[in-house]
């Protein structure tokens, strides 16, 4: 069998831009044929065809019995009866013949599973890495779109039905192929007769398959989502279970989850019931046709036409013939489910709304300056509710800004859009004199540093969270950046130092904490524009003074922007952008500002 190591040791050889080359084909075989699941499973199939020809030939072998063993059983059945010189030897030859064909399927099992795995197993890593990789390329606004729950399920269940199609379509297509072609030899060899027997179920059969398909379909098409909807549920519920508790609505979360999990066993068990429905209505008229064939054969024996031991034949090689169409229509739900899914994964891999920067100027350097001209911007779904309004806005390289107002009044948006996140829907953005939309802005990126509101942190220790995207850092200068985040003391505190775990999200850390390790990871990036998206909201004001010492020790000297309610943290920005309904309608210095006595002095009174 196919061991964990030699599947290693088979895809080792496999470079980075190979596997990207793979995953890119991938992504490309969506985009050209997103309503054609057929041909999306063919191109997943395609590259792997010299090894699946070794499987089918394998196959062919290891099945041998199947097709051997009715020819051998109506051998013996006839040397029973006609009673021949040499029965003894043609009783050992034929036993023997059998024996060895069901001794050599146990080793020829076991390299066609070792080939068929390894195909398997690379079209399911190649297909979930093809959505890792899109997933990567879309658009922030398609993930703040699709739930994370719907996507979990599209990586990891749906390819897991496609991985089942493809297993389920290839050990059915071999079986029913080989069974067929020697079946039907054997039978028009031996009788025309029989064989336009089984020619009548063929009619019968398409007629029970398109009175059940559509409802198949359509029943695993909601099905599908009802299971999407639940896990993005389950997730949400995952994440406000201390919010749940806290305010001891845990009965009201129990009654609204099962309410879900039972509208997913509701729509399962209407498809189950299609599907029983079906596979008992196809057995039925298979076995029906059966029994047919099976007196007919003994009249046909009765009259001298056939032998005895040909009784059995017929009956064995129909028999095979009619199970094998039972297993080809039986399999029509699990087929029906995985190209659902092959459709399901499209949504991921067919989707347009990507970050598209080929042939874009790469960004090597930043200074740092900023210029919008008459920005505006809306969401393409709510086009009539601009959150920029004609924004026009100059910011210096080294500069700290600092963006105020109310909640809504576009604060954010601006920093999306410095991020590239969100690109203006009218009027343009300039970095360092050029239009950003003329700028590869994945390179970009590699100069920013952002530090959100809500800390951003993965399972793993306080070390892999800092250098997360710098691996090869010193520990010289790491420790450097401890004592910039003003993170060192806690570090020295815990038990195992840099390598503390901090649990799932960094649960096991103060929010104090949490933030200023987000502020290392910042620092450690060497950035030339920091972007602080209300940094210090959430913590009280011992943390927030800890914190903005280590603000101040990242932002010095760089390109700064501010989101900040508490108007306290920006006494020390060059200059303050006063926000109101997506415009900016007051901007200067803070002591401009307190002169003018407008806006900004308002809020400043405001929270004192």
């Amino acid at each position: 069998m196919q061991t964990h190591n030699d599947t290693q040791e088979e895809v080792k050889h496999f470079s980075e831009e190979e596997i990207a080359k793979e995953q890119s084909d991938f992504i490309k075989a969506y985009a050209d044929n997103s309503e054609k699941p057929a041909k999306i499973l063919f191109r997943l199939i395609k590259p792997h065809w010299r090894r699946l020809i070794v499987c089918t030939g394998l196959y062919a072998l290891k099945v041998s019995p199947n097709w051997l063993v009715p020819l051998i059983t109506a051998n013996l059945i006839n040397i029973a009866i006609q009673r021949p010189e040499n029965m003894v030897m043609q009783v050992v030859l034929n036993v023997g013949l059998a024996l060895a064909a069901y001794a050599m399927n146990v080793p020829l099992h076991a390299w066609n599973i070792k080939h068929f795995s390894i195909v398997n197993r690379s079209i399911e890593a190649g297909l979930r890495g093809a959505m890792i990789r899109k997933l990567q390329q879309l658009s922030i606004s398609f993930h703040k779109e699709m739930q994370s729950g719907r996507i979990h399920s599209k990586v990891m269940r749906d390819v897991e039905s496609v991985e089942g199609l493809f297993t389920q379509l290839f050990n059915t297509v071999m079986n029913v192929l080989f069974s067929c072609v020697v079946s039907v030899a054997v039978i028009l060899t031996k009788n025309p007769l029989v064989f336009a027997l089984f020619l009548l179920t063929i009619p019968l059969e398409i007629l029970l398959l398109n009175l059940f398909n559509k409802k198949i379909r359509e029943n695993n098409n909601k099905f599908r989502k009802e299971i999407e909807t639940t896990s993005s549920k389950v997730m949400d519920m995952l994440e406000m279970v201390p919010v749940t508790r806290a305010h001891a609505l845990e009965e009201d979360e129990i009654a609204k989850m099962t309410n879900q999990v039972r509208n997913v066993a509701a729509r399962g068990y209407k498809l189950d019931v299609v599907q029983s429905v079906f596979g008992a209505a196809n057995w039925a008229l298979l076995g029906f046709f059966s029994v047919i064939c099976l007196a007919f054969s003994v009249l046909l024996a009765i009259n001298g036409r056939i032998e005895v031991g040909d009784i059995s034949l017929y009956q064995s090689y129909y028999s095979s013939l009619v199970s094998n169409v039972i297993m080809i229509f039986n399999l029509l739900p699990i087929f029906s489910r995985g190209f659902e899914s092959l459709r399901s994964i499209g949504e991921i891999l067919a989707s347009y709304d990507v970050e598209d920067y080929e042939g874009k100027e790469q960004v090597r350097s930043i200074k740092g300056d900023y210029e919008f001209k008459n920005v505006h911007f809306h969401y393409p779904d709510d086009p009539s509710r601009p959150v920029l309004n004609d924004l026009s806005l100059k910011v210096n390289a080294g500069e700290t800004i600092a963006l105020v107002g109310e909640s809504g009044a576009g604060k954010s948006t601006i920093v999306n859009l410095v991020i590239g996140f969100f690109k203006p829907t009218q009027g343009e953005l300039y970095i360092d004199g050029k239009n950003a939309k003329r700028l590869d802005l994945r390179s970009y990126r590699h100069h920013l540093a952002v530090v959100p509101q809500n800390t951003i942190l993965f399972s793993g220790t306080i070390r892999d969270n800092i250098t997360y995207g710098r691996p090869d850092v010193s520990e010289a200068e790491l420790q450097k950046v401890l004592e910039a985040a003003n993170l060192k003391s806690v570090v020295d505190k815990l038990p195992q130092g840099l390598d503390t775990p901090i649990g799932e999200h960094g649960d096991k850390l103060s929010g104090g904490q949490r933030q200023r390790i987000s502020i290392a990871r910042a620092i450690i990036r060497k950035p030339d524009v920091i972007i602080l998206d209300e940094a210090t909201s959430a913590l009280d004001t011992v943390s927030e003074a800890e914190i903005q010492v280590a603000m101040n020790n990242l932002t010095e000297g760089k390109t700064t922007f501010i989101v900040a309610h508490r108007l306290s943290t920006i006494r020390n920005a060059d200059k303050i952008a006063v926000m109101r309904d997506g415009r900016c309608v007051e901007f200067g210095t803070y002591d401009e500002l307190m002169a003018k006595k407008g806006e900004f002095y308002t809020f400043k009174t405001m929270q004192s």
